[in-house]
């Protein structure tokens, strides 16, 4: 059945209003994504002129959607008025784009009104979707270069007018429509259109039997089923919040059912969903963006991220099936598992598109004409089957919920245009960098300290590129300063601006996860932390050993690969307290000290003689532990049948 009517809330609209404003979306979404697309393949389109009208369609949806969740029909109306005005900017540039390289980019009267009028539609756009915050953020840059002359000492400066504003916010690609929203153009709205399309035809229900067939007859097997199926489809979808709501309906009843606690239900759940933000290909399209950022090969930059995110799924996976051991819980239903033979038979062929887009990036197609192939072989492949054929009409509900999600992504990238217009104009990026390192002096811990408190407070339940990017912005530079390699100094920033999905005060996904457990929301942010510890110490261990990002030797990336999944695994265990069989108290310690010795292992040089001493303790410590339990927990079992026969 047809979606499309009620893609947009009617609430308290009539039904003429109600419709007007749904087929406004529908031809904004339209057109924004033939815009995105054809500058994907082609390349043809300028990019002040790409960014500046994708900007334009995108603002004007994103208002017409605010505007019909509103109840006042005075502050719909203006709502709309401000969606018409803000589409005047992109085809003004558009045309006028020769006069202004003439005129070398001084603005004049029409585009300072212009400016205004983008300026404020972006920042009540991003007030309904992100919050007062970002609004704040953009607010206060505006402000710090109109009257910067006020402020005395090294922060201030001479102050700017509205005509020189206007000409490096508006006129140039290092404000509004600088390199963030050239990512969202550019990659972050393909892959977003390229996911949804994905899951349209069913492949979210491909993941969890995929899963479930895999791990169902495993003790824990449904939690299992969570953290794979989960991981795999928020690394489509890019959000830890959708992954829980989409997955979650399914996975945890059947975890509850099976024993599992609600708050550990709820917190498997949240945790498996955030692993798809920091798993390649896509990593909520943040990758693209490092890339773009950082100038390094998108490639490069997956290739830095599996390690840390396997390691992550690897702690999660130890931890829920210790946790179904510790607690004696069942394995799924029989007669509820499918079989992978019949999955794979029926729907697999949803997962071409998948393998397609690795294929094509690694035979050297850009990302950006990889998404475009994809799409297409999406298109013909869900021509297999009547249950995931895809008509036009299904396509354009699918252009519009894309546009619809990766609304709060672009308002959080315009204000982030604008910030870097003025921290560029003023001189103020160096000096903010310069801030962390007067304070952390030349300690690096105490400086990654401070970056990693900073990088969780701004990315505060935010949108997972939009963290990442006002990290980049912000703090990333103070790393780098330090003498880190680019991608570990990224990636320090990245792990810590997503951990608020799963940490109080915010905890969104845990939070989400909670409401469908029928949980306590705090108790079940604080299972879904110690189930996801990782993403807490491993920004730490790249830092220090950025062998696990695949920087250095083969020989020394095994070492600290090694140590590293070891570590995991002594620090899940331990806290979870079941191996085999219950651990005792000095058993617990002995796998706390082994992974410190790992610890300490990638701490030091990786592959020097202190390193390998403490990593090979470490290992034996593990092994040692491990081999009592086992051993006394199959002497346990068989001494258990024996009396039962």
């Amino acid at each position: 059945m047809s979606e499309f009517w009620t893609i947009l809330p009617q609430g308290t609209l009539s039904r003429a209003e109600h419709r007007a404003a749904t087929l406004a979306l529908a031809l904004l979404s339209f057109l924004a994504t033939a815009l995105v697309i054809n500058s994907a393949w082609y390349g043809n389109v300028t990019a002040l002129i790409l960014r500046s009208t994708f900007f334009s369609l995108l603002v004007s949806a994103g208002l017409v959607a605010v505007a019909t969740k509103r109840t006042s029909v005075l502050w719909r109306g203006a709502l709309y008025l401000l969606a018409l005005a803000v589409l005047i900017p992109g085809p003004y540039l558009w045309t006028n784009y020769m006069n202004i390289i003439r005129s070398g980019g001084i603005a004049n009267e029409t585009d300072m009104a212009l400016f205004i009028v983008s300026a404020l539609a972006t920042l009540v756009l991003v007030r309904y979707l992100i919050g007062w915050v970002m609004v704040g953020l953009g607010i206060l840059a505006l402000a710090y270069a109109f009257f910067g002359d006020l402020i005395p000492g090294t922060y201030g400066h001479a102050g700017y007018s509205l005509g020189r504003v206007t000409s490096n916010l508006f006129l140039r690609t290092e404000g509004l429509f600088g390199l963030p929203m050239g990512v969202a153009a550019q990659y972050i709205v393909l892959f977003s259109l390229l996911g949804t399309l994905l899951l349209r035809t069913g492949l979210g229900q491909v993941f969890v039997d995929l899963a479930h067939s895999l791990t169902g007859r495993i003790q824990g097997g449904p939690a299992l089923t969570a953290v794979i199926s989960s991981t795999m489809f928020s690394s489509i979808n890019g959000s830890a919040v959708a992954g829980v709501v989409t997955t979650g309906t399914f996975t945890i009843p059947l975890m509850k059912r099976t024993g599992y606690r609600p708050k550990v239900a709820g917190a498997i759940e949240a945790a498996a969903s955030s692993a798809g933000q920091i798993m390649p290909p896509v990593m909520g399209a943040a990758a693209f963006l490092m890339a773009e950022l950082t100038q390094t090969p998108y490639a490069t930059i997956a290739a830095a991220a599996l390690i840390p995110a396997l390691l992550y799924v690897f702690a999660l996976l130890v931890g829920v099936r210790e946790e179904a051991g510790k607690y004696d819980l069942g394995r799924g239903d029989d007669g509820e598992i499918p079989k992978l033979r019949e999955v794979l038979f029926k729907r697999g062929h949803l997962l071409l598109p998948l393998l397609a887009l690795i294929v094509f990036l690694a035979i050297g197609y850009t990302p950006a004409a990889a998404a475009v192939l994809c799409l297409i072989a999406t298109l013909i492949v869900a021509t297999a089957t009547k249950a995931t054929r895809i008509g036009p009409v299904a396509i354009l509900e699918v252009m519009m919920n894309t546009v619809k999600n990766v609304l709060p992504v672009v308002a959080a990238v315009a204000v982030a245009g604008m910030l870097i217009g003025v921290l560029t104009l003023t001189g103020m990026a160096l000096k903010l960098s310069s801030l962390i390192l007067d304070f952390g002096g030349d300690n690096l811990f105490l400086v990654l300290i401070l970056t990693m408190v900073a990088s969780f407070v701004l990315g505060l339940g935010m949108p997972t590129s939009a963290a990442y990017l006002l990290l980049a912005i912000l703090i990333a530079p103070a790393l780098e300063s330090f003498g880190l390699p680019v991608i570990a100094a990224h990636m320090f920033i990245f792990y810590y601006g997503l951990l608020s999905a799963i940490t109080p005060p915010v905890a969104l996904a845990a939070y989400a996860g909670a409401s469908i457990a029928g949980a306590e929301p705090n108790e079940t942010a604080v299972e879904a932390m110690r189930l996801g510890f990782v993403k807490v110490v491993a920004p730490f261990l790249f830092v220090y050993a950025p062998q696990l990002l695949l920087i250095g030797t083969p020989l020394t990336i095994t070492l600290a690969t090694v140590a590293a999944f070891t570590g995991v695994f002594a620090a899940g265990t331990a806290m979870t307290g079941w191996f085999v069989r219950h651990l005792s108290w000095a058993h617990r310690i002995g796998l706390f000290c082994a992974a410190a010795l790992t610890t300490l292992a990638l701490v030091w040089p990786v592959g020097s003689a202190a390193s390998l001493i403490v990593e090979a303790a470490g290992l034996v410590l593990t092994a040692v532990i491990c081999w009592i339990n086992a051993r006394s927990g199959r002497a346990q079992v068989q001494e258990t049948s024996r009396q039962d026969g």
